[in-house]
């Protein structure tokens, strides 16, 4: 997207373009030259105003949606007033303590996050995110538990007390005794390791035929090694709070776009696949509209900080998403005061 330089504005198109973008985040309408005219800021005539603001449009940094009505700042608009001229409040006092209160408490670590991240979904009133740090469990003990003659419920426990199950189809002619067998043989060999190092482990037992187990039951094994670590690889760790937030009155006369960005963030994988390219970074990244692919439909923005753990190797991102119509001066140092508090809990 190519953004006209700040400094190719002079100083009265500066100020109209301001006052037109700070006046749009704050009702959603659409600003005409008279309400500017009426900012004591401004000593301009309406007529002056509207030249102004035809000018700024040629530029692509207004728009006008429909002919008779004020301007709205367009996406490469919003862009040059979030990079260039935006001045950011700091959370005030009551804000941090409620992103803080969340994090007090003893507990695991997805709890403290998603109690941030509702916090930050509620102040921010966007829908919250966090991708959680991708942890391989430590294995303690597996289990089978039949559900009928073709699948089974594969239970793993990790050292942390930690209980996940998945459905697993068996192979043919597996027996009840087969599959207590399969658990015994796995939670015998492979606790105290990852799933990854379990793999590895099984690999070369086989490789080398030093596995105790028969075809069927070795059979079972792998299946069972191969559903966690591919279900590991590919589940997103993300937590999303306060999608209520995005429905409002506001909302009534653009349900569409309001259903496409739930949908959007229905499919958490491609929302991990955004934040991830959030985690190279050290500050804070602002998507706006389709300058991502993903919210192009929807026309939201996406907000992400990255947060540290114990090491200060970046672990996880959190952040907002909503309409492009954020009050990103609050909500910006909002999202960084929560990297930064999640950041000090993770040492």
């Amino acid at each position: 997207m190519s953004v006209t330089p700040i400094s190719e504005l002079n100083e009265r198109a500066r100020d109209v373009f301001r006052l037109v973008v700070e006046n749009y985040l704050g009702t959603g309408l659409p600003v005409g030259s008279r309400t500017i005219s009426k900012l004591a800021t401004l000593s301009l005539s309406p007529a002056s105003i509207r030249n102004v603001m035809q000018d700024l449009e040629e530029l692509g940094l207004l728009a006008a949606p429909h002919t008779s009505a004020g301007r709205m700042p367009t996406e490469t608009g919003l862009r040059l007033f979030v990079d260039g001229m935006m001045q950011a409040a700091a959370p005030s006092a009551e804000e941090r303590r409620a992103i803080e209160a969340g994090l007090v408490e003893s507990g695991p670590i997805e709890e403290a996050l998603s109690a941030a991240t509702a916090a930050l979904s509620g102040l921010s009133a966007c829908a919250g995110i966090v991708m959680v740090p991708r942890r391989e469990p430590v294995l303690r003990q597996f289990g089978f538990v039949p559900l009928n003659d073709r699948q089974a419920l594969a239970v793993l426990v990790g050292q942390d007390g930690s209980v996940e199950n998945r459905v697993l189809d068996l192979p043919p002619a597996v027996t009840p005794s087969m599959l207590n067998e399969a658990a015994n043989f796995m939670s015998a060999r492979f606790a105290g390791m990852t799933l990854r190092q379990a793999g590895d482990q099984l690999s070369r037992e086989m490789e080398t035929e030093r596995s105790l187990l028969d075809g069927a039951a070795r059979e079972l094994v792998e299946r069972g090694i191969a559903i966690w670590s591919q279900d590991a690889d590919d589940r997103p760790v993300l937590i999303v709070r306060g999608q209520a937030h995005l429905i409002d009155d506001g909302t009534a006369a653009d349900l569409e776009r309001v259903r496409q960005l739930l949908e959007q963030l229905e499919g958490k994988q491609e929302i991990s696949r955004l934040l991830e390219s959030a985690l190279a970074g050290s500050a804070t990244k602002i998507f706006i509209g389709s300058e991502n692919k993903l919210f192009s439909l929807s026309g939201s923005s996406v907000i992400a900080a990255p947060y540290r753990g114990a090491d200060g190797r970046v672990v996880g991102v959190v952040g907002v998403i909503g309409p492009t119509r954020l009050n990103y001066a609050r909500v910006i140092p909002m999202v960084d005061f929560t990297a930064q508090t999640l950041s000090r809990l993770m040492r």
